[in-house]
Parts: C-alpha cells; sequence; structure tokens
C-alpha cells in the first residue's frame, strides 16, 4: 500500500513537470510569430529608411559631373574685340608677376629681338658726332628717313659747327622745310653749334651733363649721341620706345625720364644701347602704333599685349615695314652687315 502511495506521487508529479514544460514551448511558440513579427516591422522601417534616403540623394546623382578648369591651350589667345582668335602662341598674363619674373621676361625679349635684329644700328646717317647730334635734333616731329633724305644737303654746305654757327637762318630753313618745325629747328642746330664754337672749342662734348646744356638736346638726344658716337650706355626714350615697354608692362610710367630709370634697372648697364635699338626697331616694323602685326611677330609669347593687332599670320606679314615687309630701311648709308643681311638703302629725297 506505501508502495502504490509513493508510485502515484511520482507519477503526478512527472506530468506536473511535463505540464510545465509544455506550457513553456507554448508560451515561447506564442511569443516566437510575435518577435517576428516585430521584427519584420523594424526591418520594414529600416527598409523605409533606407528608401527614403535614398529618395533624398538621388537628385545628387543626376546632376552633371563637376568640369574640371578650363585651360587655355599653348597655343591659343584670348579673343579681342573686332580681332580673330589667336591661331598660333599664347600671351603670359604678368599678372601678379614677381619682380624676379619681370626681369627674365624682360631680358629674353631684348634677346630674341636680337636674334632677329642682329644687325640694329642708330638709323640716321652721320660720319661724326657733330653730324649726329644734329641729325637728331632734326628727327623730332618726323621720321629718320626724313632727316636722312634733308642732312646732306644741310652738311654738305654747313659741313661744321663754325659754318653752322654763322649760316643765315633764312638758308637754313629752306633746306629743313622737308623736316617740318623747320623754324624751330633752325634756331636749335644753329643755337648748338653757336654752344660747340663758343663753349666746347667745336667739339661734340662727351659727357651727358655737357650735352643737355645745347638748345634742343635733352636726355633722348644725349643718350643717342653718348651711345653711338662716344660708345658709352644709354637707354633711348623715343616714342616707340614708351609704346612697346608699356606693351610689355616693363612699367606703367608715362614720363620719358621715369621710363628710362624703370627699364635701365631691368638690364646691365652696357645693354642699355642696343637695347633701345632692338626696342625702336621692333616697333617700327612690327609693333606699330595703332595696328601691330601680332600674327608676325617672333616675341608674341612673351607678349601680354598679344591680340591687340592682327593675329592672322598672312595678313599681319601684310603690315610689315622696312625691310621686313620688303621695303627699304631708313637709311641712304646703311652699315655694311645691314646691307648683307639683305637690307635695302633708303632712297634719296624727291627720288621714287
Amino acid at each position: 500500500m506505501k508502495k502504490s502511495s509513493a508510485s502515484k506521487e511520482t507519477a503526478a508529479s512527472r506530468k506536473a513537470v511535463a505540464g510545465k514544460k509544455t506550457a513553456a514551448k507554448e508560451t515561447a511558440a506564442a511569443k516566437t510569430p510575435a518577435k517576428e513579427a516585430a521584427a519584420k516591422k523594424a526591418a520594414a522601417g529600416k527598409t523605409v529608411v533606407k528608401k527614403a534616403a535614398v529618395k533624398k540623394a538621388a537628385p545628387l546623382k543626376r546632376q552633371a559631373p563637376a568640369k574640371k578648369p578650363a585651360v587655355a591651350p599653348k597655343k591659343a589667345a584670348a579673343a579681342v574685340k573686332g580681332v580673330a582668335p589667336a591661331k598660333t602662341v599664347a600671351p603670359t598674363s604678368p599678372r601678379g608677376e614677381s619682380r624676379t619674373a619681370l626681369v627674365r621676361r624682360a631680358r629674353r625679349i631684348d634677346r630674341e629681338l636680337a636674334e632677329v635684329y642682329p644687325y640694329a644700328h642708330p638709323e640716321l646717317d652721320f660720319e661724326n658726332p657733330f653730324q649726329l647730334v644734329v641729325a637728331t635734333v632734326l628727327s623730332a616731329q618726323t621720321t629718320d628717313l626724313r632727316v636722312n633724305q634733308t642732312t646732306p644737303a644741310l652738311f654738305a654746305k654747313y659741313p661744321t659747327p663754325e659754318d653752322l654757327a654763322a649760316a643765315a637762318p633764312e638758308e637754313v630753313e629752306e633746306i629743313l622745310r622737308p623736316t617740318g618745325f623747320f623754324r624751330a629747328k633752325t634756331r636749335s642746330v644753329i643755337g648748338l653749334s653757336k654752344a660747340l664754337t663758343e663753349d666746347f672749342g667745336g667739339e661734340v662734348p662727351g659727357r651727358l651733363e655737357d650735352l643737355v646744356k645745347l638748345p634742343g638736346v635733352g636726355r633722348k638726344t644725349a643718350f643717342v649721341v653718348l651711345g653711338n658716337a662716344f660708345g658709352r650706355p644709354g637707354i633711348t626714350v623715343d616714342t616707340h620706345f614708351q609704346r612697346l615697354v608699356r606693351r610689355w608692362r616693363w612699367t606703367e610710367e608715362t614720363d620719358p625720364d621715369k621710363i628710362e630709370a624703370a627699364v635701365g634697372a631691368l638690364f646691365p648697364k652696357n645693354d642699355w644701347t642696343d637695347l633701345s635699338h632692338h626696342v625702336i626697331w621692333h616697333g617700327r616694323r612690327i609693333c606699330h602704333a595703332r595696328k601691330p602685326a601680332c600674327g608676325a611677330c617672333p616675341i608674341a609669347p612673351l607678349c601680354p599685349a598679344y591680340g591687340e593687332g592682327e593675329t592672322d599670320p598672312e595678313k599681319a606679314k601684310k603690315l610689315l615695314k622696312y625691310e621686313k615687309g620688303g621695303f627699304p630701311g631708313q637709311r641712304l648709308k646703311p652699315p655694311r652687315a645691314y646691307l648683307d643681311a639683305g637690307g635695302k638703302p633708303a632712297l634719296p629725297l624727291g627720288a621714287g
């Protein structure tokens, strides 16, 4: 009887444990769908957020890709109103150019011009310092060619300062009439001849401070005489020189004395005379005042003003003057080196 009671209790306890396990399984089973549902909802929420994020980011995908900054080709120049776009070279912009870069660019331009004009020389005919100083005074407001066509008659009649100092003004005026402003020029050449005779023994002085004391002689004329008659370096700041150095942005000065100082500081003193010839020759032959022949310019890649003139090479060639365009130069009696290089002498007054 005792064993039967114990067996019944054991069986009851087993049933109770089995019931608890079953209930736990049912509870877990009941919870599983709920968890799965919650997980599905959470996943769905994340999907919605992701889709929303994608929708918001979508416009970025439709935007065109960023373009690379435009870089001008090496052989192209900025278009200028009324001028065809450059076809051959690009100007070197000097904006923000350092002092060192300016010096290098200026000297490179001079070297390039020296190769183009290896025979560059003063374009006034002269045989001695007296003839050169008189011819330079007469060259104001006219061309060297016109002076060269006029001075042979003047020096044939008045070969020395003493002769010209004693000349009758009206006779000198008649000879100088083709040069323009002939009355003022007559006063100047007679006045400087008298000063040479009375103050310097009939000889042209070789010092700047003495030359500028002569009537009609300024720093420009003095440096022409010093550089070409005495071999002393000087910068000749004529109208061509002033125009070109400003175009090249070597200086922004407009006063001739300040231009002389600014440009002189860029070059060794020994280069000054030849530099003047190179710049003046280029201004007369290619880089003209009104319509530069940019398309035929040998220093176009170094020039910030490239494009101000004709850029088409064929059209630019038609703008060239003097020997570069097949025409005679300014001198009736040019140096031998100029003739050997293909240069042509100018014609006498009244010829051709």
